[in-house]
């Protein structure tokens, strides 16, 4: 739009006016009908535009869906390592407890062992000290 302008007057700024809308109204005359064959040519362009971005985001769609599933069976699979490796843990614990326990069952016997031989030999020293004091008092 022109600047206002002193100078100008009222009269040649209502024609500025009027000339800018009737080439508006002008622009939109001159537009081609919706049977024209550049207009058609130009919706089947569109229309074949459209249907290979229909057919490019479902390819994407399922190429994403096989990266989801690839990645749900590869986290199954660390999973069912990890839950593995736990597993032989607590057997490798359990084994090892029952090492300890066995140990700690041989080391008592062991050691009733060895007290009874301490009161097997403290009952022979016993018995032979009241031998003893018996022949002597006869």
């Amino acid at each position: 739009m022109a600047k206002f302008n002193k100078e100008t007057s009222l009269s040649e700024r209502l024609k500025a006016s009027a000339a800018a809308k009737k080439a508006l109204a002008e622009s939109f005359k001159t537009r081609p009908a919706a049977d024209d064959p550049a207009v058609l040519a130009r919706q089947e362009e569109r229309s074949r535009i459209l249907a290979a971005r229909a057919v490019r985001a479902e390819a994407r769609a399922k190429a994403e869906a096989e990266r989801l599933k690839q990645e749900a069976l590869e986290q199954a699979r660390r999973e069912a390592a990890i839950e593995a490796e736990r597993i032989e843990k607590e057997k490798a614990a359990a084994l090892e407890a029952a090492n300890r326990e066995a140990e700690r069952a041989l080391e008592m016997e062991r050691l009733e062992a060895l007290e009874a031989e301490k009161k097997a030999a403290r009952d022979a020293r016993y018995a032979a000290r009241k031998a003893r004091k018996k022949s002597g008092m006869r």
